[in-house]
């Protein structure tokens, strides 16, 4: 059954099939051909998945971000981001990596990030005289950092296969975020003086800065609320999401003033087909999951790492490889779904914990992003720039460094893991 679920899957992918009809069409395809169970043990899966609490908490954050970011907000933390930045050797490129920081306290997804900044930013710095094929690594590999920043919808994922606290994942992911930001914009710093990138002449206006400070404010304050409710306990993840959409529609209301019934129904409609496409990988994998459980794929796997490889760090360095070819195929949440479950006993095993397992395989799983044959934010952002994934993939070595490294530390180094 296992080998039939795999061969379908890998078959299908190679079709262009999209993740979440693989996902049940393989191990529909498995129970059928194998015989060993009724075919509705597909749809009970699937509809036993969504039935989770904590999983309502995925489409009021992704409302929320929705809200967020389809209005003058945007405008405001760009300018912000811009204000800061923009004098230093690589500032417009910069921008982009500031700009993907202060987003990801908003929409808490990459591909939204890439689309959102990279539709604003591209344009701009290839007519200040950037590289075309600069500019798109800059933001393919940026918009990953939204992914670390809360609320973010891997951890939400990686909390429901782990049992992990998801607050706890939130709070650990605020280092990591931060760091893959000083790296970014150290390699868009090291860029620029090395290549002559072009340089903003602007004197820095502190007054403008403030202004822009305060307007900017009511979203930077998002995951600082988030944060706290889900750290002291005030409220679950569900009633946060409810609470951030809440906020998000008081703040385009009452502060930008932009909120009206067209763009809110907007905000519903894209917020309803992006759950849908997440909630269908969700329930597919529920399946695939099962039927590895059956099959004792999981407690197999930590047998055979911990017979042939023996040492933890091996162990660890073994799923970082798995991890990083999986993510050049797989998109980031189907990826969790799937690895997940067969890596957390195996990190249980090895006494990894589980929030540093889930940091290191949302770290290592997001490099997939931005990484061919199927990386979504580098054709997002190659799309944009007009720019070969050739071009861009060259462009994008230093940000791969800066990434595995950090990726590396907080695999191996527990003292990192708040």
């Amino acid at each position: 059954m296992i080998t039939i679920l795999i061969v379908a899957f890998f078959v299908l992918l190679a079709l262009a099939v999209p993740v979440g009809h693989v996902l049940v069409i393989a191990s529909g395809a498995a129970i059928l051909i194998g015989q060993e169970f009724p075919v509705m043990l597909v749809a009970q899966q699937m509809v036993n998945q969504t039935l989770s609490f904590p999983m309502l908490a995925l489409p009021f954050f992704i409302l929320s971000g929705s809200l967020m970011m389809s209005g003058r907000l945007g405008e405001k933390l760009i300018g912000f981001a811009t204000e800061l930045v923009q004098r230093y050797r690589g500032g417009l490129g910069s921008v982009t990596v500031l700009g993907s920081c202060v987003f990801g306290g908003v929409s808490g997804s990459a591909v939204a990030d890439a689309t959102a900044l990279g539709g604003m930013l591209i344009p701009w710095q290839v007519r200040e005289g950037y590289p075309r094929g600069f500019a798109a690594a800059n933001n393919s590999a940026a918009a990953t950092i939204a992914i670390l920043i809360p609320p973010s919808i891997p951890f939400i994922l990686y909390s429901l296969v782990s049992n992990a606290s998801i607050a706890d994942m939130f709070v650990a992911g605020v280092l990591p975020g931060l760091m893959l930001t000083a790296g970014f914009v150290t390699v868009c710093n090291v860029s620029a003086r090395v290549r002559g990138f072009p340089m903003t002449k602007t004197p820095f206006d502190g007054a403008k800065c403030r202004k822009l400070f305060v307007e900017a404010l009511p979203a930077l304050l998002m995951p600082f609320m988030i944060l706290v409710l889900l750290r002291f306990g005030f409220a679950t993840p569900t009633e946060v999401s409810v609470v951030a959409v809440f906020y998000a529609v008081l703040a385009g209301r009452f502060i930008y003033k932009d909120m009206t019934m067209k763009r809110f129904f907007d905000a519903l409609l894209a917020a309803g087909v992006a759950t849908g496409v997440v909630m269908l990988v969700i329930m597919g994998s529920a399946v695939v999951g099962w039927m590895m459980t059956y099959a004792q794929v999981p407690q197999l796997f930590a047998e055979w790492c911990l017979t042939t490889l023996k040492d933890p760090w091996l162990i660890i360095m073994a799923m970082i490889v798995i991890m990083l070819i999986a993510g050049m195929f797989i998109d980031l949440p189907a990826a969790i779904l799937l690895l997940g479950p067969i890596f957390v006993p195996l990190a249980e095993t090895i006494h990894l914990d589980l929030v540093q397992m889930g940091l290191m395989m949302v770290l290592t799983l997001a490099i997939g992003l931005y990484t061919p044959p199927v990386g979504t934010t580098l054709f997002i952002s190659s799309s944009i720039a007009r720019v070969s994934i050739l071009k861009a993939s060259k462009e994008l070595i230093p940000f791969y460094i800066v990434a595995l490294a950090i990726a590396l530390a907080f695999s191996y180094i527990p003292a990192l893991t708040l």
